[in-house]
């Protein structure tokens, strides 16, 4: 991947989960930020057919000892960092923050 085209995926990724966390619709996202909305859609098919092709390796351990009723996930990434999440999330979100994270940004 070149510099550019690494670039180019990570400006979308950012644009792509601002516009989820934002509560605006395309078009008024678009809008407010003089994107245009077919390719920001075309960006994003993009984005999710790349996040649905990746594996990820899952490893269980033991479980910790927990606060009672708390029925949170910890996934651990590759850098360290880690997520905590409840139950009920928003898996495109999960998966628009997982981007952005392990993608470095």
């Amino acid at each position: 991947m070149t510099k550019r085209t690494k670039k180019a995926w990570t400006k979308w990724r950012k644009l792509v989960s601002e516009q989820a966390r934002s509560g605006l619709d395309v078009t008024a996202f678009c809008r407010e930020r003089a994107l245009c909305r077919p390719y920001f859609f075309v960006w994003k098919k993009r984005l999710r057919e790349s996040a649905v092709t990746k594996f990820l390796e899952v490893q269980v351990a033991e479980p910790a000892p927990s606060v009672p009723g708390d029925s949170r996930i910890e996934v651990r990434l590759q850098n360290g960092r880690s997520l905590l999440v409840s139950p009920g999330f928003d898996g495109q979100h999960l998966r628009a923050l997982l981007a952005v994270v392990e993608s470095g940004a």
